[in-house]
Order: C-alpha cells, then structure tokens, then sequence
C-alpha cells in the first residue's frame, strides 16, 4: 500500500485519567512543570509535526482544568469526552474523526503524560510506517535483565529479553484498520492498555520503531524532576544545534 498525497495524519491524546498514583487532587496531566501544564508540553511536541493535520483531545466530563488553559496552537485541536477506560476514551476520539477521516488516514495516538517525546522521533515513526498496511508503535528495546514473579513476588522464571520492547507512544496506525480493532476488542470485553493490543487482537503484527528513552510516562511523583530533566537536556541540545549551525554559517 502506497501512502498517496491525500492521506492524513491526525493525533489523539486521551487525557480524561485522573493518575492517583501521582497523589495529588489534580489530574497528572494539568500539573505544572518547567513552567507549563504537562499536557501543554505534550501539545506543543504533536504541534510541531508538520504532518499532522489536528489533534483531538480526550477530557473527563467533569474536568475542571481543561477550560483554564488558554494556549494557542498552530494545529487545530478539538475536544471530545473520554470514557470509563483508555479504550473507551480512545473510540470516543476516533468517532469524533470518523467524519473527516478517510479508511487510510493515519491515526497517533499519545500519551498525554508523556511530555518528553522528541518531534524527531515522532517523524521517525511517520517515515518507518508511511507504506506500511496497518501502523505500529515506537519502543526501546529492554535492556535489563526480566524477571518473572508470583502472587507474593516470588521469583519463578528469568525471561528471556531477546525481542522483549517497551511500547512507548506515539502509536500509528490507519484509521479504519484501528477503529475496527478498538470495536472488537470492546465487544470482546478486552480492555485493551494501548491501541497496539487491539491491533494484535484482531490478528495484525504491529511494527516496532525504536525511539529515545527519554520518553517517558510521568505517573509517579519522582517523574516530574525526571522528565524536567530531560526537557532541559533537550532543550541544551537545540541551543548547541543552533549555536553550531551559525558558528558554520548556517
């Protein structure tokens, strides 16, 4: 399948979790770091792909936070209602796109906690998957050393690591081939964790991109300095970029 000129690229962010493993009366994603809501940083990353087309938002009913941002975006984004599960704030999304989205459309679907994406690597996966007939994740691969545990954490096996990933998100894949998925499973009453097991589940191969590991999912409260780390490191690395390009000239 040939990705044609008139395929699109839309976003999804489901936001309508609440985090309470971060211990705070306020959702994950309104709180602040390095001066801005974490879901504001996460925006602004999906923003500056040049590909996508708008970006829809998944909000709880009753959040309260969403209406007290005032940012301007250079991407449309639009605002639906999330669901009881991650799967369900997800169909609601794509539902709301059904309309303007063709079959072959591309869908990215992204963590509103994970604030650290790097655009390239957003543009990474878009380049890996751009003829590809179903989509795929991005991932790194795991390094350490896995363990298997019981019920009262027990070691009871080493697992073998070798083609063991972390899926990390943005996850892609074409709109008709992941709406289809998403149904199924939640007819099958499999609450999926991320689009990518709706898609093993009706029986596709997603593909693996592998991307930094500085993506990560803030979810307890030690990731904030963390990923305020890792903002500030790549913001460093853009101001050296820059820095050399016009020592050279450019």
């Amino acid at each position: 399948m040939n990705n044609s000129a008139d395929v699109n690229y839309w976003a999804i962010v489901p936001a309508a979790g609440i985090g309470r493993r971060m211990g705070s009366d306020t959702p994950k994603q309104y709180l602040h770091l390095n001066g801005k809501t974490i879901i504001e940083h996460t925006l602004q990353r999906l923003s500056q792909i040049d590909y996508i087309k708008g970006i829809v938002v998944a909000i709880a009913e009753d959040d309260a936070w969403w209406p007290e941002l005032h940012i301007e975006y250079s991407k449309p984004v639009s605002v639906v209602k999330g669901g009881a599960e991650r799967c369900h704030t997800v169909q609601n999304a794509l539902q709301a796109l059904q309309a303007e989205c063709s079959a072959e459309d591309w869908v990215l679907v992204h963590d509103a906690a994970r604030p650290c994406v790097r655009p390239t690597d957003i543009q990474l996966l878009i380049k890996m998957l751009a003829d590809h007939d179903i989509g795929g994740l991005l991932g790194m691969p795991v390094r350490d050393t896995m363990k298997r545990t019981d019920k009262k954490s027990y070691v009871t096996e080493t697992v073998e690591r070798e083609g063991l990933w972390h899926a990390l998100t943005p996850q892609m894949f074409r709109f008709g081939v992941l709406s289809q998925a998403i149904d199924k499973a939640l007819d099958d009453q499999f609450l999926v964790t991320d689009e990518a097991s709706a898609i093993e589940h009706v029986g596709y191969a997603p593909q693996m991109v592998e991307g930094h590991g500085d993506n990560i999912k803030i979810t307890r409260p030690e990731d904030l300095s963390l990923a305020s780390f890792y903002l500030q490191h790549q913001q460093e690395q853009r101001n050296n970029i820059t820095a050399d390009g016009l020592a050279d000239g450019g």
